[in-house]
């Protein structure tokens, strides 16, 4: 397994190209959590513990509805920093998911906030070229559009490494001072995010004709596929 030290740079560069793929390029949903936490955990040498951390995430992330301008959470650079806090603890530690997807959580948090900034300095740029713009020039609208995807990958740089250098050790002293188990404080953690999951399917099951027959599908899929393993 990777230490956290030797792992901050490629984590930091993961939270990068992640970052950028939830809005800028290439939006290939290998930013959602189940894929960016397996990642992360996998260059810590436990993809396993990253998968598990992605699951919670992407219960969570069910109630984001990332359309046009709204602000969201952002859950790539956020995913990685959860399944890597998950990957470098012991197994078993209790304590350890629910700081894990803690971290995530808030990390997804500010990163909302930061993709809106990072929209207006691209709404700056813009306006101190539209005329270049307005009169279709190629070489303005290339410029603009490399400026935004590269801003936005420092932008998920930087969210990664800030967020690994503050949880890391913020991690390591509220586990120190833990005094739950691990099968209560996970099933907190599955609780509150089946909760999420939960309300955001309802949202669209009770509003949305022929979708409970999906919903009722799915379950009687998933049931019989426990019941084969």
């Amino acid at each position: 397994m990777m230490t956290l030290a030797l792992g901050l740079i490629p984590l930091t560069l993961l939270g990068a190209v992640l970052g950028l793929d939830v809005v800028s390029f290439p939006q290939a949903m290998i930013s959602r959590p189940l894929a960016a936490a397996t990642l992360a955990g996998a260059l810590m040498g436990r993809p396993g513990h990253g998968l598990i951390v992605g699951a919670v995430l992407e219960l969570f992330a069910l109630e984001t509805l990332p359309f046009g301008a709204s602000r969201y959470p952002e859950w790539g650079s956020a995913s990685v920093v959860g399944g890597a806090l998950f990957a470098v603890q012991p197994s078993g530690t209790p304590g350890a998911l629910t700081a894990a997807v803690c971290a995530a959580l808030f990390t997804a948090w500010l990163g909302g906030w930061s993709m809106v900034w990072h929209r207006r300095l691209i709404a700056r740029w813009a306006a101190g070229m539209r005329d270049a713009l307005t009169s279709g020039s190629c070489d303005a609208v290339t410029g603009l559009q490399l400026r935004g995807m590269t801003s936005d990958i420092v932008r998920g740089a930087i969210m990664t490494w800030v967020a690994l250098m503050v949880f890391v050790p913020l991690q390591n002293a509220v586990l120190a001072q833990w005094s739950f188990t691990a099968i209560e404080s996970r099933a907190a953690v599955v609780i509150c995010a089946g909760a999420v999951a939960g309300g955001a399917i309802w949202k669209i099951v009770h509003t949305t004709k022929g979708t409970t027959w999906f919903l009722l599908g799915g379950l009687a899929g998933g049931s019989l596929l426990l019941l084969v393993t």
